[in-house]
């Protein structure tokens, strides 16, 4: 090529930059418009005591007192606390533990039919929702915190449900116990659970949630309420796991959402989404541009 030639090549004026339907540039900045509306719609919720209340509205109902849920995420509950299964074998909550897998633990009573069946049944449509099988990444357990039940209405709670799930080795991955009352206690109080016996109805008052724990005995998240649903449980799993379990699509998905305690599930996380946007424009950039700037160097050169 003659010096004549390089120079007409090298002087050709700046290229202009191409904003078509099928430009990167295009595909850029729709990605960063697309990253920067999910940041204004993910804008944090105010907390609900913060909202104006009406008058009474915190009064609460005598048999309520000492009822409820303290969070202690990240505090270890005690494994050598002791129950029997729904088969009538002495267990303890390290024997449930599996190397790898997380707990999923429901506090409830068998005989309920309010409350606890409302929660167990959230549980069981929650995780046939799931495409992962109970006892694959994780296992769960019902615990029941009425002293005065037995192995009879733990095996039949059981057997219900699996017949209700329906799929291959639930039967070792679900389990529902019963224990005395200083075990119990033990366990609930670990783990933050109140709950009352009314004299008068015969029946416990108490709150529903679920709480995950994982592979070492550590409470890692609750789950509040009686609607689990799938991706939700996936999220909590897949974080109480610390992310050694699931595809690297959960991974990303779990890096993308966080848990919203006012919301009770797992919302986009603003944040962490802008910088995912941020570094696939960047990507998308230095792909377009690396070409180019090749180009311009072997210009130059020659």
């Amino acid at each position: 090529m003659s010096a004549e030639q390089a120079k007409g090549e090298v002087q050709e004026g700046p290229r202009r930059l191409s904003f078509g339907f099928f430009s990167p540039c295009f595909w850029a900045i729709t990605l960063g418009l697309f990253c920067g509306s999910f940041a204004l719609a993910q804008r944090p919720v105010a907390p609900y005591e913060n909202k104006p209340q009406t008058p009474g509205s915190s009064e609460r109902p005598a048999d309520l007192d000492n009822v409820g849920i303290t969070e202690k995420t990240g505090q270890q509950i005690r494994l050598d606390t002791r129950f029997k299964n729904q088969e009538g074998r002495d267990v303890t909550l390290r024997d449930l533990m599996v190397p790898g897998k997380p707990l999923m633990l429901s506090p409830v009573y068998f005989t309920c039919k309010t409350l606890c069946e409302h929660h167990l049944n959230g549980m069981l449509a929650g995780l046939q929702g799931l495409d992962w099988n109970l006892g694959e990444h994780f296992n769960a357990v019902a615990v029941s915190f009425d002293h005065r039940e037995t192995v009879v209405q733990a095996k039949g709670k059981h057997e219900a449900f699996m017949r209700a799930y329906n799929r291959p080795g639930a039967d070792k991955a679900w389990t529902f116990l019963t224990g005395d009352e200083v075990q119990i206690k033990r366990l609930m109080d670990d783990v933050g659970f109140s709950f009352k016996l009314n004299s008068e109805t015969g029946e416990w008052a108490h709150a529903s949630t679920a709480i995950l724990i994982n592979p070492e005995g550590k409470i890692m998240r609750y789950l509040p309420g009686i609607i689990f649903e799938p991706r939700d449980l996936k999220l909590a799993v897949t974080e109480a796991a610390d992310g050694k379990v699931g595809t690297f699509v959960d991974k990303m998905v779990l890096f993308c959402f966080k848990y919203n305690p006012h919301l009770s599930r797992y919302t986009l996380y603003a944040f962490n989404l802008m910088k995912l946007g941020g570094a696939l424009m960047v990507a998308i950039f230095m792909i377009w541009l690396i070409p180019f700037w090749l180009r311009n160097r072997r210009a130059v050169a020659s």
